[in-house]
């Protein structure tokens, strides 16, 4: 398994990237946002979802590690597959789709090029409870869940769901230092 790629956007082309690694190029299937944000010759880290089928191995590339476990929770819904997947967290960013689904709905979902409305209200029907819960919808952006929030990463990474995570955060003053956010997350 191949879990993230740090090297130098050194092509763009259709929706990828190709970055290289040591001399090794990996070409990595990207989300639209991610896409508008690379730049050729820029440093970069991609978490990665090393998809295998009987056809083709395909990276997957996100850049933060939220918008990877919303990618693997998509996946998970019977008749979205990964580029299904990708083409929804192309509408927006994780947290607003995230916000989405928590929302139901589906309307949203189904704007993803080739997904049609009984793919979405699966999507909604499967995940709503798994994504956390809802913010309200006509808020500023800056006022919802960072999922680029290093605290949010951390505790995905000890193993939390992105809706764990998100709700053992929820009580914690955000203009703590990430290490006592983690740790009075911990704590709840």
């Amino acid at each position: 398994m191949i879990a993230h790629v740090a090297g130098v956007v050194v092509e763009k082309f259709a929706g990828a990237v190709i970055v290289d690694v040591g001399g090794v190029g990996y070409e990595v299937q990207v989300a639209l946002g991610d896409y508008e944000a690379l730049r050729l010759e820029e440093k970069v880290k991609l978490y990665t979802y090393h998809h295998v089928s009987e056809n083709a191995e395909n990276l997957y590339g996100f850049s933060s590690l939220a918008a990877k476990k919303l990618f693997e929770l998509l996946i998970t819904v019977q008749g979205v597959g990964p580029k299904a997947a990708l083409a929804i967290l192309s509408l927006g960013t994780a947290e607003q789709v995230r916000n989405a689904v928590a929302n139901g709905d589906a309307a949203y979902v189904t704007g993803a090029s080739g997904v049609g409305k009984k793919s979405a209200d699966r999507v909604i029907v499967d995940l709503k409870d798994k994504v956390g819960l809802p913010t309200k919808y006509d808020i500023p952006v800056q006022t919802e869940l960072d999922t680029s929030d290093e605290a949010l990463e951390a505790l995905m990474a000890l193993g939390y769901t992105l809706a764990d995570a998100s709700k053992a955060l929820e009580g914690v003053d955000s203009s703590l230092p990430t290490a006592q956010r983690v740790t009075r997350a911990l704590r709840s």
